[in-house]
């Protein structure tokens, strides 16, 4: 490539060369659909919209995902006053940067322009990239519908004055980042102060933007104040920032705020750092036993602290090695240092911090690591903007909420993502490495443009933007790609191709940059910087195996294949193996990749400081239409597949099918496979039909063989299947790619419930060996909030693990038998019932429960102290109701479910009642009844004593009474349910929410808790 001109070729719309006629739009084939989202629980009506235009292979998922998310709502000109299509917002936001392109005089030409256009609107509407939520939110909005908005208070560079100026409105410029890493310094009052930091993070918050800070700056409890007396702590300014960013919430939504809070190992006040998350979640517990809502959004947790953050420890190398050497000097031990006093200085057993941590960790899933050294190994500017090597201030401190994003204080980075699923052959076995390359040459030139023409929350975050000028492109949907080709997601073939596509985005991403260097110059701290990048991207090179000895002379250079100044010896791409997988095109390629970029950077410098991060990206993976989000593995094997006039439709993962096909099966052994995984049952309620899946797993299907299932498994277990990716193929996954990426790497590592404290130890500790900057570890079930998945074992002595397929199939067809009833079976005679008084504000509400003589619920009356009153008849209505159903042998499971979360008046917390202490409405107090006689406990705010160890089963006589529990009379079974999902989302109230790198995504409507 000779220049930066070189990009602007056609390689996707080569066709509009020879009809002029035609549009990049016409490239595809179009469709209307509707877009009606609403909430779950209260059943509101999110979006309704009609006739939306949508290239057709868009899910209907993806549809509804762009739609409610990204289409402007307001102001747009024309009858509808709002976008309808597509079209619409792959115009705003690519004609905005052609022309920031243009501004900045990297596009010269109308024909250059022109293609950059064309192949940036087509490989958009063929998701094959998509930028970060910002970027749809405010792109493009001031040139292509005239909407400014009100000023805001945001800021620019302006490279003709060479200053900082503030905007005078909202959309002129874009808002392009979600990531921004902010300073503190100990002080009360004035820049960057403790009082400057609430206004800030309160400013980012409303925007729906994420902070990450490091406070170790901030003086302990106990240092003397320069005025007298001592300072108040750390953690108490820690946990008022805390209750700010829990009452402004993020973007005016009710989505938490995104916020990352590190803390150096060696702060005084470390050990309470450590301890603070783990503690609330115990007073969460108890808060739990005494009655309050223990949702995620209920009072329990509204009144603790810390639940607005995610936590990281900074460990050193230095504590790190002396963790490593436990075993031969279990005294080790570490000083903790008083920022300003040191009459508070003490030294702590290194072995007390370490245990703690995981031990906290193990707990709750908070603190995290982050290895501070690896992290400032890797810097590609520790001289920041004054030249002062290794400044406190000119390392990397913190990262984003995120975890990816890791740069200097007040800088922020614009994110965005590679479908890399798309530019697989599965007919051919091969990757489109040339359109692979293609790609990252725009979108990097789209993350230019965004820095150029975009707007920053401070002077100083706008300022230092512009001097380091740093971008964030990475790659999603990988597991899709390991699963057609056969790899197993925790297997060395998997991590190769990873290192080695990753390591082509970095590459690729430098090498573009020192061509825009050339053509406009490179960033403005480049050259203070250059002897400590160019030795980053040496290393690079080596981890993706490059000959740096053979190279160097040939570039008139002398340099080792020995890694520099890195105190371990990272992870390097294995050739080899990919020799052997038929992968040379890719290895050769990845190689060619760092030796331009080094050559190229050499002679014109960089024009991004950092180029590459690797996002948890939720929301904009599913308007990709991505199996799996970032390098996550796929959750399960099942999907649900909206339907464009509502509902789901239940299918197995897509690609299982196209991977069973390459693997050798035929299509009479895929169906039967499939038919395994999809076994399902059918109810029929009233007049609506559904299917529910009887388990799930993959293991034990027909045909499939043994040394096959790794190819399927996925990060938890499926059913009642055992398989699931061990943790430390996770680990693997981060270490072979983080050599090979600019920041970090945004990933969880999800642990089985039964894991040990051991199993957290051995995972950190093996982290910081292996050379990975950040990582998260979540335990099943170790937060109080999560709900249960509640399947039981079809039997009470047989596993469904332990069934062979034939009995499977047998069990599966005695279930779906049932007896179908057509008529009422109207109770006579004397009943037998349980009574359940409880109380809502002043309204006593008396709840009686009737069964049949074999046991069956029969009957539920409702009623109240307040006798002629319209809550009366509502309830004598709602009661009549219920009974017929029951009588009509509506199962009372279903009855329950549909009453469940309601809400209106009267609601709140409730008296007189044993187990049952807060209610939304008395629909959701006569569900939480239901599931009472039904031996369910687990929506009650208290259970009985032996509920952890059993879930009660009520027979066919059981009584309830505010005293105890008749356990004579009932019998139990045991739930072999797992824990399968986090918090409800708060913006459509499904309980579908997922782990997403160090983030929650929701599985149903793509809202994420981080700041993508």
């Amino acid at each position: 490539m000779n220049g930066i001109k070189d990009l602007f070729k056609r390689y996707y719309t080569k066709s509009l060369e020879k009809n002029s006629d035609k549009t990049v739009y016409d490239l595809f084939k179009w469709k209307k659909t509707d877009v009606f989202l609403k909430d779950h629980k209260t059943h509101r009506v999110l979006v309704d919209m009609k006739d939306l235009e949508f290239p057709e292979q868009y899910s209907q998922n993806a549809c509804d995902i762009i739609a409610s998310k990204y289409f402007r709502k307001a102001g747009v000109p024309g009858k509808l006053g709002y976008e309808n299509s597509m079209k619409s917002v792959a115009h705003r936001m690519v004609n905005f940067w052609r022309e920031a392109l243009k501004d900045e005089g990297l596009i010269k030409t109308e024909e250059e322009g022109s293609i950059f256009y064309d192949e940036c609107v087509y490989a958009l509407l063929n998701q094959m990239y998509a930028p970060n939520s910002p970027q749809w939110f405010n792109t493009g909005l001031k040139l292509s519908y005239g909407i400014k908005g009100v000023k805001q208070g945001n800021y620019y560079f302006d490279d003709k004055l060479n200053k900082v100026m503030e905007c005078e409105d909202s959309y002129t410029r874009t808002q392009a980042s979600a990531c921004f890493i902010l300073s503190i310094e100990d002080k009360l009052l004035g820049h960057h102060s403790i009082s400057d930091q609430f206004v800030t993070e309160t400013k980012l918050f409303k925007g729906g933007s994420g902070t990450g800070t490091n406070f170790s700056t901030i003086r302990a409890k106990g240092e003397k104040l320069s005025g007298g007396g001592s300072s108040s702590g750390l953690m108490s300014f820690l946990k008022a920032l805390d209750r700010n960013a829990g009452a402004i919430k993020s973007g005016g939504t009710t989505r938490r705020a995104a916020k990352m809070v590190c803390l150096d190992v060696n702060h005084p006040e470390i050990m309470d750092f450590i301890t603070w998350k783990s503690k609330e979640e115990d007073k969460v517990r108890a808060l739990g036993k005494m009655g309050y809502d223990m949702d995620i959004d209920g009072e329990a947790y509204e009144t603790v602290s810390g639940q607005n953050s995610n936590n990281s420890v900074r460990f050193s190398n230095s504590f790190m090695g002396k963790v490593d050497r436990l075993k031969v000097n279990p005294d080790e031990i570490i000083k903790l240092t008083g920022r300003v006093d040191d009459k508070i200085t003490k030294t702590v057993k290194v072995k007390h911090i370490w245990d703690t941590f995981n031990t906290c960790a193990w707990k709750c899933a908070d603190p995290a690591p982050q290895f501070s050294d690896t992290f400032n190994a890797w810097h590609t500017c520790p001289a920041g903007e004054d030249g002062k090597i290794n400044a406190p201030y000119n390392l990397i401190n913190s990262t984003n909420p995120c975890g990816e994003y890791a740069f200097l204080d007040n800088t922020s980075c614009n994110l965005a993502s590679i479908n890399i699923y798309k530019f697989y052959n599965a007919d051919k076995n091969i990757l489109d490495v040339e359109g692979y390359l293609h790609i990252i040459g725009l979108v990097q030139l789209i993350l230019e443009a965004s820095i150029h023409w975009g707007q920053f929350p401070t002077e100083d975050i706008a300022r230092k933007t512009h001097l380091f000028r740093t971008t964030g492109l990475g790659i999603s949907n990988i597991a899709s790609l390991f699963m057609v080709m056969g790899y197993p997601y925790d297997s060395n073939e998997a991590r190769a191709l990873a290192a080695s596509l990753v390591g082509i985005l970095t590459g690729q991403s430098y090498y573009i940059s020192s061509l825009m260097a050339k053509d406009i110059g490179p960033f403005e701290k480049f050259e203070i910087n250059k002897p400590y990048m160019m030795r980053v991207l040496r290393n690079h090179a080596r981890a993706a195996s490059v000959d740096m000895v053979s190279f160097s002379r040939s570039a008139g250079f002398n340099f080792s294949n020995e890694f520099e100044g890195l105190g371990y010896t990272p992870l390097k791409v294995d050739h080899e193996l990919l020799k052997l997988q038929n992968l040379s095109y890719i290895g050769e390629q990845l190689k060619t990749c760092w030796m331009n970029a080094l050559e190229s950077g050499s002679k014109f410098g960089y024009r991004n400081a950092q180029v590459t991060v690797i996002a948890p990206t939720g929301t904009i993976s599913f308007a990709m239409d991505c199996g799996a989000t970032s390098i996550e593995p796929f959750f399960s094997h099942i999907v649900y597949k909206k339907l464009s006039g509502g509902g789901f439709m239940t299918i197995i993962n897509p690609i299982i099918t196209i991977a069973l096909k390459r693997l050798g099966y035929t299509k009479e052994q895929i169906e039967d496979i499939l038919s395994y995984v999809l076994e399902k049952e059918t109810i029929t309620k009233d007049d609506f039909t559904y299917e529910k899946i009887l388990d799930g797993k993959i293991e034990g299907a027909p045909h499939l063989k043994d040394e096959h299932l790794p190819i399927f498994d996925t990060s938890n277990k499926c059913g009642s299947g055992e398989r699931y990716i061990d943790p430390m193929g996770h680990v693997k996954m981060v270490a072979s790619i983080t050599p090979l990426i600019s920041g970090s790497v945004s990933k969880t590592v999800n642990l089985p419930k039964n894991a040990t404290i051991q199993d957290f130890k051995d995972v950190v500790l093996s982290s910081w060996k292996l050379g990975i900057k950040g990582i998260t570890l979540y335990r099943d079930s170790s937060k109080a909030a999560q709900p249960l998945n509640t399947s039981l074992s079809i039997s009470d002595n047989v596993k469904l693990e332990d069934l062979t397929y034939n009995q499977l199939l047998d069990r599966a067809r005695k279930l779906q038998k049932g007896v179908k009833y057509s008529k009422r079976d109207k109770p006579v005679g004397i009943r037998r019932g349980t009574t359940h008084p409880a109380q809502i504000d002043d309204v006593k509400i008396y709840t009686t429960v009737n069964r049949s003589s074999n046991g069956e619920i029969s009957e539920i009356y409702i009623t109240t102290d307040r006798e002629g009153t319209i809550i009366m008849g509502l309830l004598n209505s709602l009661s009549k109701a219920i009974s017929v159903m029951l009588q009509y042998h509506v199962p009372p499971q279903d009855i329950s479910r549909m009453l469940r979360g309601q809400k209106y008046e009267p609601y709140g917390f409730v008296q007189k009642h044993p187990y049952i202490k807060y209610v939304s409405s008395i629909s959701d107090l006569v569900s939480k009844i239901i599931d009472i006689e039904l031996g369910d406990f687990s929506k009650c705010q208290v259970k009985p004593e032996n509920y952890d160890k059993d879930s009660l089963i009520l027979g066919n006589s059981s009584e309830l009474n505010s005293e105890k529990i008749n356990t004579t009379e009932i019998r139990t079974k045991k739930i072999n349910g797992e824990r399968i999902y986090g918090s409800t989302c708060p913006n459509c109230s499904s309980t579908r929410m997922v782990r997403n790198g160090t983030c929650m995504v929701c599985l149903d409507c793509g809202s994420t808790t981080g700041c993508s």
